[in-house]
């Protein structure tokens, strides 16, 4: 069973033209590099022998969520910096679980191998509580291109892909919609709430 994973929500105040437009005084941003983090997470929950994940995060990742300090508060700490940035590296927990934090491109946002069994999951953020048109246009492109860099990735017997955003009204009805095309291309959708719980619908 998942773990309530605390502090994924950046809050922030929305600019001019969206004030009034989200629920409560602050943008709820559940970014891409928590969205990455969350599903990190539901990897080790639903594979109990997983041992290690990699995550890819670019640099405007890192600069949006806090990722070294967000992993440190949930028993995650820095064994072996890696690279410029302040967050690239591993971490390890005290119960031997391992996510490895490499700002590259060219690589699945997340990456993991359970057996003989590889997955790799594209991920995208969003405001999760605004009614702003854009916003909300936003998050269904979201879904759409972490389905389309699936699809551009060459499929094998032995690999199983996700597209990963956040989950909403939006996101979820747009979900509904392709799961029959994106189950047939060997894709699955995962949707991640604001507590970092995850459901996956195909």
């Amino acid at each position: 069973m998942e773990s309530l994973l605390p502090d994924l929500i950046t809050p922030q105040p929305p600019p001019p033209n969206r004030v009034g437009k989200c629920d409560g005084e602050y943008e709820q941003v559940l970014s891409e590099g928590a969205v990455m983090l969350a599903f990190a997470f539901h990897l080790f929950a639903k594979y109990p022998d997983l041992k290690l994940v990699k995550i890819h995060p670019d640099g405007e990742h890192g600069k949006r969520f806090k990722i070294k300090e967000w992993l440190s508060s949930v028993g995650f700490e820095l064994v072996e910096p890696m690279g410029s940035t302040a967050y690239g590296g591993t971490y390890r927990s005290a119960g031997d679980k391992t996510i490895v934090v490499r700002p590259i491109s060219g690589c699945g946002d997340v990456e993991a191998e359970v057996g003989d069994l590889k997955i790799v999951a594209e991920c995208k953020g969003g405001v999760i509580n605004s009614r702003h048109a854009g916003q909300l246009s936003r998050l269904r492109k979201g879904l759409c291109e972490a389905v389309g860099l699936s699809m551009a990735t060459n499929s094998s017997d032995n690999l199983t892909q996700y597209a990963v955003v956040p989950a909403t009204r939006v996101t979820e009805t747009l979900a509904n919609k392709m799961v029959d095309r994106v189950r047939r291309a060997g894709i699955r959708i995962a949707l991640v709430a604001s507590n970092g719980t995850i459901r996956e619908i195909a």
